[in-house]
């Protein structure tokens, strides 16, 4: 659940995005879709290579913990942990976390933005912390994440999972675990529309018309 706060009293103008008509509105811009990333097959099989990955490196499951960003990180994340689940037989604890108020962009983008929950009921001290995101564009989002993780806690290590890197990166981030690698320009955008929030799982290439 959601709640909004206020950086200065005003209202909050929220962009358009088409719920799923071949097109999204954002900033007043109409994006259309480009291409075709990957379908529900293609993301389920992603997610399962991921997962078998993560298993792989950290040797099983212990001190493991998974966290994913708000908003389509955290069902990547649950999804990921399932996958575990089915493969080792442990159940991995799962967080969610709002970056929301850690944005260095955050004045800029709205006076009063939309905060989610930020819910990790784990201890994150020396645990292999896997971060969970949709899309890793020019690692802002990540860097605001690392800050919030560090303010809870100091993890072992922490090794950042995404389902697609569009490149761009305007800081020395790099992911751990990559679903896909997609060559896009600066003026295109990549989205995941995911079943618990659009009711379809696929990933588009969105372009200005």
């Amino acid at each position: 659940m959601s709640n909004t706060r206020c950086l200065n009293g005003n209202n909050l103008s929220v962009p358009e995005y088409g719920r799923w008509t071949g097109f999204f509105m954002r900033g007043g811009s109409k994006l259309k879709v480009k291409a075709n990333i990957m379908d529900e097959q293609m993301i389920r099989r992603t997610l399962l290579r991921i997962g078998h990955e993560i298993l792989e490196r950290n040797k099983g499951t212990e001190n493991l913990v998974i966290v994913g960003i708000q908003r389509r990180g955290v069902y990547l994340a649950e999804r990921i942990a399932a996958i575990i689940k089915e493969i080792d037989g442990h159940d991995v604890p799962v967080g969610v976390l709002d970056i929301t108020l850690y944005r260095d962009d955050l004045t800029m983008i709205a006076s009063c933005p939309v905060v989610h929950s930020t819910l990790i009921e784990f201890d994150v001290c020396d645990k292999s912390l896997v971060l969970v995101d949709d899309v890793l564009f020019t690692g802002r989002t990540i860097r605001c994440a690392l800050d919030e993780l560090v303010d809870l806690g100091r993890p072992r290590d922490i090794q950042l999972a995404v389902l697609i890197d569009r490149g761009h990166r305007e800081l020395p981030i790099r992911a751990d675990y990559v679903g896909k690698n997609v060559p896009t320009q600066r003026s295109e955008s990549v989205e995941l529309k995911i079943k618990e929030i659009d009711g379809k799982d696929t990933v588009v290439l969105l372009s200005r018309e």
